[in-house]
């Protein structure tokens, strides 16, 4: 055999060698961060305070090092992660008991408005501008400063408003009406597969499945895109549409 075809296959394998390397690297490092997001709780996946979001930061640098370098073992990034996520799982721990680390690490809400007044030494505290106040009071179907009695910037950076009760909608309650809860609608068929878990903690059967599917005309359950109800009966369907 050539010596340049030698070469060229001992440098194709060592290519093959890499990218194997590489992917397995990345799967590792996939399933641990996502082992590491689940340990640090819901809460910490829908909104990020400060230190939170140092932690994330730092877990994505942390995580990519040795993705980028394979000299690097891969423990060097692994190590570093494990401890970001301990370190947040006990400091939240401790911020459930102490409410003054917790107003140290994470901050106090402030009042933007307080009592329908404008409070410009907090807005100039948290660099939070009108342009910025009426944005977020218009995502909320304010268009009338006037009509806010609290405006409160979150800890996370959003904005809970409290309006006047004069301009807040009419309740059931106000008005004097008698009203049934609502139950929480389950889904018992999706995308053509009956959740049977589901069904049975409605306290159906799959006769009663069976009794809807005929009231709406379909003849299987594969038939439906998605079927849900409730346990006082209630139910939605939505059939399957042809493709075209």
């Amino acid at each position: 055999m050539p010596r340049a075809a030698t070469i060229s296959s001992i440098t194709e394998r060592k290519g093959c060698h890499t990218v194997a390397i590489s992917i397995i690297r990345t799967l590792i490092l996939y399933l641990a961060i996502i082992v590491s997001m689940r340990v640090m709780g819901k809460r910490q996946l829908g909104e990020l305070e400060p230190a939170e979001l140092v932690v994330a930061v730092l877990i994505s640098e942390l995580a990519a090092n040795p993705l980028q370098d394979l000299g690097t073992p891969l423990l060097y990034g692994l190590a570093p992660v494990l401890t970001l996520v301990f370190c947040e799982t006990m400091v939240s721990a401790v911020m459930l008991k102490n409410v003054r680390l917790r107003a140290f690490i994470c901050g106090k809400p402030s009042f933007i408005v307080l009592e329908g007044r404008l409070m410009q030494d907090e807005m100039r505290k948290n660099r939070y501008s009108l342009d910025e106040l009426s944005e977020q009071l218009r995502k909320r179907g304010i268009l009338d400063i006037s009509t806010v009695k609290f405006a409160i910037l979150e800890t996370d950076g959003t904005l809970s408003t409290i309006p006047y009760s004069g301009d807040s909608p009419a309740t059931p309650n106000q008005m004097q009406l008698q009203v049934c809860d609502a139950d929480y609608p389950i889904t018992v068929v999706s995308d053509g597969r009956v959740l049977l878990e589901n069904l049975r903690a409605l306290g159906f059967d799959e006769a009663w499945l069976k009794r809807q599917l005929r009231g709406h005309k379909a003849k299987s359950p594969k038939e439906v895109f998605i079927m849900s109800a409730d346990k006082s009966g209630r139910v939605y369907f939505a059939a399957k549409e042809t493709a075209q």
